[in-house]
Protein backbone atom coordinates (compact mmCIF):
# COMPACT_ATOMS: atom_id res chain seq x y z
CA UNK A 1 0.00 0.00 0.00
CA UNK A 2 1.19 3.50 -0.73
CA UNK A 3 2.66 5.67 2.09
CA UNK A 4 0.09 8.39 1.51
CA UNK A 5 0.06 11.21 4.25
CA UNK A 6 -2.98 12.87 4.96
CA UNK A 7 -2.29 16.60 6.27
CA UNK A 8 -4.17 19.37 7.51
CA UNK A 9 -3.23 22.88 6.15
CA UNK A 10 -4.37 26.24 7.79
CA UNK A 11 -6.88 28.26 6.08
CA UNK A 12 -7.91 25.97 3.40
CA UNK A 13 -11.60 25.46 2.85
CA UNK A 14 -12.81 22.43 5.35
CA UNK A 15 -14.37 20.87 2.25
CA UNK A 16 -10.50 19.98 0.75
CA UNK A 17 -8.58 16.92 2.44
CA UNK A 18 -5.08 16.65 1.35
CA UNK A 19 -3.21 13.39 0.58
CA UNK A 20 0.57 13.54 -0.53
CA UNK A 21 2.74 9.95 -1.16
CA UNK A 22 6.46 9.65 -2.50
CA UNK A 23 7.93 7.16 -5.03
CA UNK A 24 11.28 6.44 -5.71
CA UNK A 25 12.95 4.78 -8.92
CA UNK A 26 9.43 4.88 -10.69
CA UNK A 27 9.20 2.66 -13.76
CA UNK A 28 6.02 3.46 -15.47
CA UNK A 29 7.17 7.11 -15.54
CA UNK A 30 5.96 6.70 -19.14
CA UNK A 31 2.42 5.55 -18.59
CA UNK A 32 1.56 8.18 -16.06
CA UNK A 33 2.37 10.67 -18.01
CA UNK A 34 0.10 9.36 -21.14
CA UNK A 35 -2.48 9.53 -18.61
CA UNK A 36 -2.21 13.09 -17.84
CA UNK A 37 -1.82 13.98 -21.40
CA UNK A 38 -5.19 11.72 -21.82
CA UNK A 39 -6.64 13.51 -19.11
CA UNK A 40 -8.03 10.65 -17.92
CA UNK A 41 -9.85 11.29 -15.05
CA UNK A 42 -9.09 8.33 -12.94
CA UNK A 43 -5.26 9.76 -13.03
CA UNK A 44 -6.35 13.34 -11.21
CA UNK A 45 -3.26 14.15 -9.32
CA UNK A 46 -0.25 16.49 -9.15
CA UNK A 47 2.36 14.46 -10.56
CA UNK A 48 5.33 16.34 -9.97
CA UNK A 49 8.86 15.56 -10.39
CA UNK A 50 11.27 15.11 -7.55
CA UNK A 51 14.37 16.76 -8.91
CA UNK A 52 12.85 20.37 -8.72
CA UNK A 53 11.76 19.96 -5.06
CA UNK A 54 13.67 21.16 -2.02
CA UNK A 55 11.22 20.47 0.66
CA UNK A 56 8.29 19.57 2.20
CA UNK A 57 6.98 23.11 2.32
CA UNK A 58 7.40 24.32 -1.23
CA UNK A 59 5.49 21.48 -2.00
CA UNK A 60 2.93 22.47 0.58
CA UNK A 61 2.90 25.95 -0.10
CA UNK A 62 1.71 25.01 -3.95
CA UNK A 63 -1.10 23.09 -2.54
CA UNK A 64 -2.04 25.94 -0.37
CA UNK A 65 -1.95 28.53 -3.10
CA UNK A 66 -3.59 26.33 -5.81
CA UNK A 67 -6.27 25.76 -3.27
CA UNK A 68 -6.88 29.42 -2.98
CA UNK A 69 -6.93 30.00 -6.50
CA UNK A 70 -8.95 27.33 -7.24
CA UNK A 71 -11.78 28.48 -4.29
CA UNK A 72 -11.63 32.16 -5.75
CA UNK A 73 -12.48 30.87 -9.32
CA UNK A 74 -9.27 31.90 -10.87
CA UNK A 75 -7.90 28.87 -11.90
CA UNK A 76 -6.14 29.15 -15.47
CA UNK A 77 -5.25 25.56 -15.56
CA UNK A 78 -8.08 22.80 -16.14
CA UNK A 79 -8.41 21.24 -12.48
CA UNK A 80 -6.73 22.14 -8.97
CA UNK A 81 -3.97 19.36 -9.76
CA UNK A 82 -2.55 20.95 -12.68
CA UNK A 83 -2.62 23.94 -11.11
CA UNK A 84 -0.67 22.70 -8.20
CA UNK A 85 1.91 21.91 -10.75
CA UNK A 86 2.06 25.97 -11.86
CA UNK A 87 1.99 27.13 -8.20
CA UNK A 88 5.66 25.31 -7.95
CA UNK A 89 6.60 27.85 -10.53
CA UNK A 90 7.83 30.97 -10.48
CA UNK A 91 6.68 32.20 -13.85
CA UNK A 92 3.15 32.33 -15.29
CA UNK A 93 4.35 30.24 -18.38
CA UNK A 94 2.01 27.53 -17.88
CA UNK A 95 3.11 25.07 -20.65
CA UNK A 96 6.97 25.82 -18.85
CA UNK A 97 5.50 24.45 -15.73
CA UNK A 98 4.42 21.77 -16.71
CA UNK A 99 7.20 20.51 -18.38
CA UNK A 100 10.07 21.75 -15.41
CA UNK A 101 7.96 20.59 -12.38
CA UNK A 102 5.67 17.74 -13.57
CA UNK A 103 6.52 14.29 -14.55
CA UNK A 104 8.68 13.23 -17.44
CA UNK A 105 8.94 9.97 -18.88
CA UNK A 106 12.04 9.76 -17.63
CA UNK A 107 11.02 10.75 -14.09
CA UNK A 108 12.67 8.52 -11.46
CA UNK A 109 11.25 10.20 -8.13
CA UNK A 110 8.07 11.86 -7.84
CA UNK A 111 5.66 13.22 -4.93
CA UNK A 112 2.27 12.44 -5.97
CA UNK A 113 -1.04 14.78 -4.40
CA UNK A 114 -4.23 14.64 -4.19
CA UNK A 115 -6.98 16.69 -3.55
CA UNK A 116 -9.99 15.49 -2.71
CA UNK A 117 -13.13 18.00 -2.30
CA UNK A 118 -16.48 16.86 -0.39
CA UNK A 119 -19.43 16.69 -1.72
CA UNK A 120 -20.92 19.43 0.28
CA UNK A 121 -18.50 21.91 -2.15
CA UNK A 122 -19.28 24.00 -5.31
CA UNK A 123 -16.47 22.85 -6.66
CA UNK A 124 -17.37 18.41 -6.09
CA UNK A 125 -17.74 18.21 -9.46
CA UNK A 126 -13.97 18.19 -10.06
CA UNK A 127 -13.79 14.97 -7.72
CA UNK A 128 -13.05 12.00 -9.08
CA UNK A 129 -14.49 8.35 -8.01
CA UNK A 130 -11.37 8.04 -6.08
CA UNK A 131 -13.36 9.73 -3.12
CA UNK A 132 -11.48 8.26 -0.04
CA UNK A 133 -7.57 8.03 1.51
CA UNK A 134 -7.90 4.26 1.37
CA UNK A 135 -8.92 4.28 -1.95
CA UNK A 136 -6.20 6.86 -3.70
CA UNK A 137 -3.70 4.51 -1.65
CA UNK A 138 -4.60 1.30 -3.72
CA UNK A 139 -5.01 3.36 -6.83
CA UNK A 140 -1.46 4.26 -6.75
CA UNK A 141 -0.06 1.35 -5.07
CA UNK A 142 -1.83 -0.68 -8.26
CA UNK A 143 -0.62 1.90 -10.99
CA UNK A 144 2.43 3.18 -9.75
CA UNK A 145 5.82 1.12 -10.21
CA UNK A 146 8.20 2.39 -7.74
CA UNK A 147 8.77 2.45 -4.10
CA UNK A 148 6.77 4.05 -1.96
CA UNK A 149 8.59 6.61 0.81
CA UNK A 150 7.87 9.16 3.53
CA UNK A 151 7.16 12.75 2.55
CA UNK A 152 9.68 14.13 4.63
CA UNK A 153 12.87 16.39 3.81
CA UNK A 154 15.56 14.16 4.00
CA UNK A 155 13.60 11.65 1.11
CA UNK A 156 12.87 14.41 -0.87
CA UNK A 157 16.93 15.58 -0.02
CA UNK A 158 17.83 12.32 -1.89
CA UNK A 159 16.37 13.62 -5.11
CA UNK A 160 17.21 17.26 -5.59
CA UNK A 161 18.69 18.44 -8.26
CA UNK A 162 20.35 21.64 -7.75
CA UNK A 163 21.13 22.53 -10.48
CA UNK A 164 18.28 22.50 -11.96
CA UNK A 165 16.45 23.80 -8.62
CA UNK A 166 19.10 27.35 -9.46
CA UNK A 167 18.00 27.45 -13.47
CA UNK A 168 14.19 27.06 -12.96
CA UNK A 169 14.32 29.90 -9.78
CA UNK A 170 16.83 32.00 -11.49
CA UNK A 171 19.09 31.26 -7.87
CA UNK A 172 22.76 32.22 -9.25
CA UNK A 173 23.23 35.81 -7.95
CA UNK A 174 23.13 33.60 -4.76
CA UNK A 175 25.23 31.45 -5.33
CA UNK A 176 28.24 33.17 -3.39
CA UNK A 177 26.01 33.62 -0.77
CA UNK A 178 25.25 29.27 -0.43
CA UNK A 179 28.70 28.36 -1.28
CA UNK A 180 30.09 30.85 1.58
CA UNK A 181 27.87 28.76 4.36
CA UNK A 182 29.99 26.13 5.70
CA UNK A 183 30.89 22.71 4.90
CA UNK A 184 29.41 19.17 6.74
CA UNK A 185 25.74 18.79 7.78
CA UNK A 186 24.76 21.63 9.60
CA UNK A 187 26.36 23.53 5.99
CA UNK A 188 24.16 21.76 3.93
CA UNK A 189 20.94 22.16 6.06
CA UNK A 190 21.50 26.32 6.45
CA UNK A 191 22.18 26.20 2.33
CA UNK A 192 18.63 24.03 2.16
CA UNK A 193 17.04 26.37 4.45
CA UNK A 194 18.66 29.06 2.46
CA UNK A 195 17.28 28.08 -1.04
CA UNK A 196 13.87 26.98 0.27
CA UNK A 197 13.76 30.43 1.46
CA UNK A 198 14.25 31.69 -2.08
CA UNK A 199 12.58 29.06 -4.28
CA UNK A 200 9.15 30.42 -1.71
CA UNK A 201 10.05 33.54 -2.39
CA UNK A 202 9.73 33.14 -5.92
CA UNK A 203 6.56 31.34 -6.34
CA UNK A 204 4.98 34.01 -3.55
CA UNK A 205 6.18 36.72 -6.20
CA UNK A 206 4.50 34.35 -9.43
CA UNK A 207 1.83 37.07 -11.33
CA UNK A 208 3.00 40.09 -9.38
Amino acid sequence: MASLETIQLEHVPATHSVHVAVYKDVQNADFLQQQLLARNQEFEYAFIDASCVVSRLQVLAAVHKAIMIQSGGNMKTPNIHSEIVCSLSPTNNISEAYRRFGITPTSKDMIIVKVLISSSSSQAATTTSTSTAETVAAHLTAHVQGQPAPFTDAVIAQSTDWAKVRKYYKLNSGVAVLDALPKGEAGEDARRREVETLVLGGMALRGL
